[in-house]
């Protein structure tokens, strides 16, 4: 029986792939299997997993005809998976060995839905710790109840897939596949829906993944149209959060959280492209447009004044048409474009 079942997209990481899965191999076991699906890599990256598919023990390749993004990535490598458990890496970051053995033997000790870990954040020579938004440790806890308070970073500002372990039940409720197409802030709707929907969750203090950062073909570091798809990630937070039977509770945060991603964005507006900065302004003005408008006239006051002038003004703007959905283009190992903002 396949115990756990990793997940690792890739996409023209030829530089960084051989580290990933050097990693891979020091945390293979007989009842793991690693997913590698190339998300049609246009460099040297394919020749490298075809040689992981046959000496990786465990290892599965699984291709793209033509580029999908980060986010069908994974869902190609979960439907596909077999484990009772399972897992995500990127294909550009890399892991402590160990590290899975130590989370499924965590997992299987508290038997909750699933597992959040802290990770390493790796820019260069530079090496930081960064812990999981959840205070008590080793405890089963209830997903809901860690989503507020609405003005504090709580466990749906940690969005990162790869910083954890689910169970398979989550698998089969339809609870762990992500949105198709989106290109950026792809695992933003996916933490909100497994806070929502999953009946229990720990989080555990074990840094066993290196998440690197400052890649130049990360989504984080390339200011073209691409990145305006954390619109469409939030209006679906907001969207599947609006019907939820505490969304008179639960609205606050996502709004909050979401008018802080537009004012992160609007601020560091010089680095996208001249067209694609148009562009986001008109859409950040269509997106609050489209916000519970009641809940906005409350969150606005609380953001700060710099920031609430900001996002009063872009209020005022004629606004852009709501974002529809749309083939990927192109795509990244890299984390989520909005991972860090904070609420």
């Amino acid at each position: 029986m396949v115990k756990l079942s990793v997940v690792v997209p890739f996409f023209n990481v030829q530089t960084y792939a051989p580290d990933t899965l050097t990693s891979l191999r020091a945390n293979a076991r007989e009842d793991f299997e690693f997913l590698l699906v190339d998300d049609c890599s246009s460099d040297g990256t394919p020749e490298l997993l075809e040689r992981a598919a046959r000496d990786l023990p465990g290892a599965v390749l699984i291709r793209h005809e033509r580029n999908e993004g980060l986010a069908t990535a994974r869902n190609t490598g979960l439907d596909a998976a077999r484990g009772r458990y399972v897992a995500f890496l990127d294909g550009d970051d890399w892991l402590a060995p160990g590290h899975y053995g130590r989370l499924v033997a965590a997992a299987e000790e508290l038997d909750c839905d699933f597992l959040r870990t802290d990770h390493v954040s790796v820019t260069g020579r530079d090496r930081a710790v960064r812990r999981a938004p959840v205070p008590r440790r080793g405890e089963v806890l209830d997903p809901r109840a860690a989503i507020l308070p609405a003005h504090r970073t709580t466990s749906v500002d940690y969005p990162y897939a790869w910083a954890g372990i689910y169970h398979r039940r989550l698998l089969d409720r339809g609870l762990l596949h992500f949105t198709h197409g989106l290109r950026t802030a792809e695992d933003r709707p996916w933490i909100w829906r497994l806070h929502r929907e999953a009946e229990s969750f720990a989080a555990i203090s074990e840094l066993g993944v290196f998440y690197r950062r400052g890649v130049s073909t990360s989504l984080t570091q390339i200011g073209d149209v691409r990145q305006l798809d954390f619109i469409r990630a939030f209006d679906q937070v907001i969207e599947e959060t609006a019907k939820d039977r505490d969304a008179a509770r639960l609205l606050p945060k996502a709004v909050r959280t979401y008018c802080a991603v537009i004012s992160h964005h609007i601020g560091s507006i010089e680095r996208f492209e001249p067209e694609v900065a148009r562009q986001l302004k008109a859409m950040s003005a269509g997106a609050l447009r489209r916000m519970p408008q009641d809940v906005l006239d409350d969150v606005l006051p609380a953001m700060g004044p710099d920031r609430a002038a900001t996002l009063r003004r872009l209020r005022r703007r004629r606004p852009g048409p709501p974002p529809t959905g749309s083939a990927a283009g192109t795509g990244s190992a890299a984390g989520s474009a909005s991972a860090e903002v904070a609420a």
